[in-house]
């Protein structure tokens, strides 16, 4: 790690930036609850849940029949493992242990992958592993049978190269897994193996795939400069660096403080999140494609769900100052309700699947993405959030 100071410095004098920025929102409304919060995300929630009755269902799309560990759907298990931290019901805890259970513990397509979508589901098995040790549960009684989970992690630390995560999305969906498995198993070889894979995706990756001077990212290789979007400016897809926001808040999550590369995460958090706040159009949506309001500009609620889910994360977590951005985060929430979703806790303007901003389009209040899981947990996870900021 290179001159702390100075990079605690610079995050200062990021904050500032964005404080000044965060001031220029619409004007403070009335304050949310935890009670508004949780009321949305349950609607959203049981919409999803009530067209899935059972969990272990394959899914079929694009005339291909996918598993239900398949990572939209372990994204959509993320929110609601947050959610089940709001509010924990029982049909929450067994809805994932049923699904859980039907994929033995294990990742998508085995403990020999190294894709990270595949592995993504692991993040939920570790989650309900520690809901079990809480409750008491024992080996034999019941308690999650991680060892294929290790034995997978195992394998990725021994890898010689740290090259796996090409797309940035892997970021959001295998380092999460590696930190909480080092939180879990107190072996740090996962953690250091995470920090590895990450750095050469930032740093390295095709010539980095972060962009040093704003702090966002591109996709991958194919979107780098001198890729340009039809309006001539560089292409960062609002998901795209949603998945790291989501990412980097996930595995602070795991660290104290005083862990290696804690420092860099909250650099990296900050700096993206500063590089976003200019880009945040009025009505407090990002356009799928951030830096071009003319290459697919409109509402899109999956990229906004993941940027306030950071937002509020910081808050939360004392990085960024309550004062200035509860007014930001209270109001694009506000918006997110109120253009999104639906009576019967459908969720509009959703981003299908796809790698850039001109996949899955358009996005329209009343159209099914293609796949209709992993949307809900960006929005979960940002409804956690926000939960945890606001009053009683």
């Amino acid at each position: 790690m290179k001159r702390i100071s100075s990079v605690f410095l610079t995050i200062c004098l990021l904050i500032c930036a964005v404080s000044m920025s965060a001031a220029k929102k619409p004007a403070k409304q009335e304050p949310l609850t935890k009670q508004d919060v949780l009321q949305t995300a349950t609607l959203v929630n049981n919409w999803f849940m009530v067209k899935w009755p059972d969990p272990t269902l394959d899914t079929h799309v694009g005339g291909k029949t996918r598993p239900s560990s398949l990572w939209t759907r372990a994204v959509y298990y993320e929110g609601l493992m947050a959610l089940y931290q709001m509010d924990p019901q029982e049909a929450y805890y067994d809805y994932t242990l049923r699904w859980c259970d039907y994929h033995q513990w294990m990742p998508r397509n085995g403990v020999t992958t190294r894709d990270a979508d595949d592995y993504c589901c692991c993040q939920t098995y570790i989650d309900m592993y520690r809901i079990q040790k809480a409750r008491g549960m024992k080996r034999g009684e019941g308690l999650a049978d991680l060892s294929k989970v290790v034995e997978h992690a195992r394998m990725i630390t021994r890898l010689q190269e740290n090259d796996d995560w090409w797309w940035i999305d892997a970021i959001q969906m295998g380092m999460p897994v590696l930190y909480k498995l080092s939180r879990t198993t107190g072996d740090k070889r996962y953690a250091a193996k995470a920090w590895q894979m990450y750095e050469y995706t930032r740093n390295l990756q095709d010539g980095g795939l972060r962009n040093s001077v704003n702090g966002l990212w591109w996709r991958d290789r194919n979107f780098n400069p001198p890729f340009k979007t039809p309006g001539g400016k560089d292409c960062y897809w609002s998901r795209g660096d949603g998945w790291v926001v989501a990412a980097l808040c996930r595995v602070l999550d795991e660290m104290q403080p005083t862990d290696p590369h804690y420092r860099e995460y909250v650099f990296d958090l900050t700096e993206l999140l500063n590089g976003l706040l200019p880009l945040q159009r009025e009505d407090l949506f990002w356009n799928c494609s951030l830096a071009d309001p003319t290459d697919f500009g409109g509402k899109e609620v999956t990229g906004t769900s993941l940027f306030i889910y950071g937002y509020a994360w910081c808050v939360n977590h004392g990085i960024l100052p309550a004062d200035q951005y509860r007014p930001l985060i209270e109001n694009t929430w506000r918006a997110m309700v109120k253009e999104c979703v639906h009576e019967d806790g459908f969720l509009g303007y959703q981003q299908g699947t796809g790698i850039e901003p001109k996949a899955s389009q358009p996005t329209l209040y009343d159209k099914l993405p293609d796949f209709d899981d992993f949307g809900i947990g960006c929005f979960l996870l940002c409804a956690s959030e926000v939960y945890k900021m606001v009053n009683d």
